[in-house]
């Protein structure tokens, strides 16, 4: 089953959600690119900021939701929003000279084996840059799978989609390993939110959504009360906000710019 996403609940934290992606594009080592592409570019407001970086390139934003490819239309009509897969777009066509994809790699399948066909649409000299979380044994993410396991909802969940990533040593191991000059680092955000369920808000734009989309109507908000009764319990609320650590990895591989410098 095909996640929907919804662009307006995934806009909710968009300031905590883009963070990472600023300091991703800060350390992209190329000055003037012709071709950028953001894989993965949901909503395209971080499209727009590497557009914004780099005003002379034509940057391209892939989406597989066509609801994200929409909104991102129409928001930001002076750019370019493809419907795609990203495992579909790494396996043919012309190279790029920047790379980027943010929060998405963790939603693929031994996407670490990706990192080869991604690499093979770059151009020498350019670069594969992109951000994953690293916060999957949180409460805000262990709390729902074991729930999932509870009955009545584990029937209709077996096989649900899971995010998954690597710690920043084992992508710079992988992409050194390709040839390329990696810069790899790990940071952890600690966002103050506000709300009645904050946390249960900020993941029902991301992880829990293809778990809820699973599940029937009759199970749905039952399932949804249980775990922001969870939630509010591990993240208490001390009168000043609810503090959400969340760690992000961080990588920059940059291809040799010619043979010689790869041998």
């Amino acid at each position: 089953m095909s996640q929907q996403w919804d662009p307006a609940r995934y806009l909710q934290y968009a300031d905590q959600r883009g963070r990472p992606f600023v300091e991703l594009l800060a350390r992209v080592p190329v000055d003037r690119p012709d071709e950028v592409v953001d894989l993965g570019c949901g909503p395209g407001n971080l499209t727009a900021l590497a557009a914004g970086r780099w005003p002379d390139a034509r940057t391209t934003g892939i989406d597989s939701s066509a609801e994200m490819v929409e909104r991102a239309r129409a928001d930001f009509p002076a750019l370019d929003f493809v419907v795609a897969d990203l495992r579909e777009w790494a396996g043919e066509g012309e190279p790029v000279d920047v790379l980027l994809s943010n929060a998405t790699l963790q939603w693929v399948p031994g996407h670490l084996d990706l990192l080869r066909e991604l690499l093979s649409r770059v151009r020498p000299g350019g670069c594969l840059a992109f951000q994953v979380p690293g916060n999957f044994t949180e409460p805000s993410h262990t709390l729902r799978q074991e729930l999932a396991l509870r009955p009545p909802y584990a029937e209709h969940l077996e096989g649900s989609a899971e995010p998954d990533a690597h710690d920043a040593a084992t992508y710079l191991r992988a992409l050194q390993r390709l040839g390329c000059a990696v810069d790899a680092w790990e940071s952890t955000y600690l966002h103050v939110l506000t709300g009645p369920d904050p946390v249960f808000d900020w993941v029902l734009g991301t992880s829990a959504r293809p778990m809820l989309q699973r599940l029937p109507d009759d199970l749905v908000e039952r399932f949804a009360d249980e775990f922001r009764t969870a939630l509010r319990a591990a993240y208490p609320d001390d009168g000043n906000g609810v503090v959400l650590p969340f760690r992000r990895v961080f990588v920059v591989a940059q291809k040799p710019a010619s043979e010689e410098e790869s041998a």
